[in-house]
């Protein structure tokens, strides 16, 4: 992987609120990370912090994506400053931050090329119309987004649509319930019942240039990892995330990594992100 470089994308843009007149906490886990010693347990270099626009929580059907502008603005933000790490020679470490983040991440290795992505999550995150009756929250959309399923302002900026080919995506993790849309699609896809049980990460990426590893924390089974907006049952438990990102980052092309959707307001007392902090260093490292 080479040099380690941590960038904090504390957005939670593409989230809805937790509660009328709240909004989601998962923009304080790159400062609770940190206060957990991870930039000095991963011997990175510090790239400092992409400031995401105000958080919009009223919405309604029909509206589009919530805070699509300010998304828009921070894509191609956050793009900018993981291309100039991965111009210098660094390994970006994206801590967020919701899954909207990883629109900054694809439309970066788009603009020099062709990635594929590796996308742990618990859930598809292929929420597009006309399949749904409805958008609304980009973290809950933007696997749909980066391969071209969505309206021009988040799917197609600098007329880059799709950011990355379906063909080029692995989704590992996801709950037997949440991958029938994966595979009408075809893309491919290995459930968290699937890799609990032995399965192991197929090949994946050929033709490409290189591939980018996301991780929503909700990949996880509540009984372990909680803190997260929708914690549903079935997971991985942290040996078998380890094991499988270890794999994936070892793997020829890895091109850099992101955390999200971890939210420290669900977590009082701490312990599930000193957890979260030992996993990212126990695959990192």
């Amino acid at each position: 992987m080479g040099n380690l470089v941590l960038l904090d994308a504390p957005s939670n843009l593409g989230l809805r609120p937790p509660a009328e007149g709240a909004v989601p906490g998962c923009y304080k886990t790159p400062g609770v990370l940190r206060d957990l010693g991870i930039l000095d347990r991963l011997g990175a270099s510090d790239a400092g912090v992409v400031t995401p626009g105000r958080y919009v929580g009223t919405w309604q059907p029909g509206d589009g994506v919530r805070n699509a502008a300010a998304i828009a603005s921070y894509t191609r933000a956050l793009a900018a400053r993981i291309a100039s790490i991965r111009a210098g020679g660094g390994f970006p470490v994206v801590l967020g931050g919701d899954c909207s983040i990883s629109l900054g991440a694809m439309l970066a290795l788009r603009r020099s090329g062709r990635y594929g992505i590796a996308y742990l999550d618990g859930h598809d995150d292929f929420r597009h119309l006309p399949a749904a009756e409805h958008v609304g929250a980009a973290a809950g959309e933007d696997l749909a987004i980066m391969t071209g399923r969505g309206s021009d302002d988040l799917a197609d900026m600098d007329g880059l649509r799709p950011y990355v080919r379906d063909e080029d995506v692995l989704v590992l993790g996801v709950r037997s319930a949440e991958s029938a849309q994966l595979a009408a699609a075809g893309i491919t896809h290995v459930t968290s019942e699937a890799l609990m049980s032995g399965a192991p990460v197929p090949p994946a990426f050929s033709g490409t240039d290189g591939f980018w590893v996301h991780v929503d924390i909700d990949v996880l089974d509540p009984a372990y990892v909680s803190a997260v907006d929708s914690p549903d049952p079935g997971g991985l438990d942290p040996s078998t995330l380890v094991s499988v990102l270890r794999d994936l980052l070892a793997r020829p092309g890895a091109a850099g990594f992101e955390l999200t959707v971890f939210d420290p307001d669900l977590d009082p007392d701490g312990h599930q992100a000193a957890l979260v902090a030992d996993i990212l260093e126990r695959a990192l490292r």
